[in-house]
């Protein structure tokens, strides 16, 4: 078997033109598939960031509500209500909108803004700088420091700038485990200042969160706050109900998954026809191993092999040019939404299987109609 391999792997890379235009194909289909599923994953990613960052246990929302982004303010009963249910430990409201910030040039920034329960803050980021009290300072605001902290021209502790003719001042600089899917910067203060800086509607509470006491008390809240008319998700039940609305209500998972598509028939069409062109132009050898003895098992193992060598040294390359790029990409553009997971990789492990059980299949019809008479006759 292992003289089999051996000359199953020397014909292979005999020809190297014919082996390298293999790789090439298998490369870039391979490359354009990790791109694409890591560029959703990515998005999808940052997308659950404000709930991740957040941290709560479960989340109480209107049943509408499909992000954080676009949430349906509920009316105070709702936090009563929650506080009330056996089970719970503490509940908290917390605020999400959106405004513009007039900068100290006179520029214009969009920026989003987290409003923390006055009492207890519940949510509260981790600070680089300052201190969390100095946020019940007057016209006190905390910053994210991620990707889009430069938008706001990188304040600094002290620094000042308005939010609809409200002054605003920062004192405090935060980190948080994910930036967000938008490309605006977030910006941290109390639940009624937000609510009093930017205009609404009658009710203001974005979301209620909840802490329980412990698991098993999880079900009871979810249910009771179903009968009131709202849904009560987990951090992770919220998390997927996003990715869901990011995957089946946008145009954004039909666009990837055409695109990822597209690079897999490429990869397919591209590695099918080196590789028939090759089993054609080493036909006379395949014919001469038949005739001195090989079995029809012992070409079927040569294809095999010829296929799966190719496609997994592909497959490598093509990640390890993808991973590349990325990593390149996200030194020069910090707001660039990519990462790879275990699941792209085996995705893409899986396609790339795929490619070579098709090469194969070709290269074994072509091979096993072989005569070696025809061969020597000619």
């Amino acid at each position: 078997m292992f003289g089999i391999i051996k000359i199953a792997l020397k014909l292979l890379m005999n020809d190297k033109g014919k082996f390298n235009a293999l790789l090439m194909g298998i490369t870039f289909a391979v490359f354009l598939m990790v791109m694409m599923m890591s560029m959703f994953s990515g998005i999808l990613y940052r997308a659950s960031s404000s709930v991740n960052n957040v941290g709560a246990r479960i989340w109480v929302l209107d049943p509408a509500v499909n992000n954080v982004s676009s949430s349906i303010p509920m009316p105070d009963y709702v936090l009563d209500f929650a506080k009330s249910i056996k089970g719970v430990q503490h509940a908290e409201p917390i605020y999400f909108g959106g405004a513009l910030a007039k900068l100290q040039d006179g520029t214009f920034q969009g920026v989003s803004i987290i409003g923390l329960d006055d009492a207890t803050l519940y949510g509260r980021p981790n600070l680089l700088e300052g201190k969390i009290e100095d946020i019940y300072a007057e016209n006190g605001f905390i910053v994210v420091k991620d990707a889009e902290f430069n938008k706001l021209k990188n304040p600094k502790m002290g620094t000042e700038f308005e939010i609809n003719d409200h002054q605003v001042k920062v004192v405090g600089i935060a980190k948080v485990s994910q930036s967000g899917l938008f490309g605006v910067p977030t910006l941290y203060t109390t639940y009624n200042r937000a609510i009093t800086y930017i205009p609404s509607s009658r009710f203001t509470m974005s979301f209620v969160l909840i802490e329980s006491k412990s698991e098993a008390d999880i079900p009871n809240i979810q249910q009771q706050i179903k009968n009131l008319g709202y849904e009560a998700l987990t951090r992770e039940q919220f998390t997927d109900k996003i990715a869901s609305f990011y995957k089946f209500k946008t145009g954004i998972g039909i666009n990837i998954l055409l695109m990822t598509s597209i690079s897999f028939i490429v990869g397919l069409s591209i590695s099918g026809q080196t590789f028939y062109t090759f089993i054609l132009e080493n036909i006379d050898k395949f014919g001469a191993l038949k005739a001195i003895g090989a079995q029809g098992r012992d070409l079927i193992t040569m294809i095999l092999v010829q296929a799966t060598f190719s496609c997994l040294i592909g497959y490598g390359l093509g990640v390890g040019l993808a991973t590349s790029l990325m990593i390149l990409a996200k030194w020069y553009m910090p707001d660039y939404a990519a990462q790879v997971t275990y699941l792209v990789l085996g995705l893409a492990l899986v396609l790339v299987v795929i490619i070579a059980i098709f090469s194969s299949y070709i290269g074994v019809r072509k091979v096993l109609q072989i005569q070696p008479f025809d061969i020597f006759r000619g």
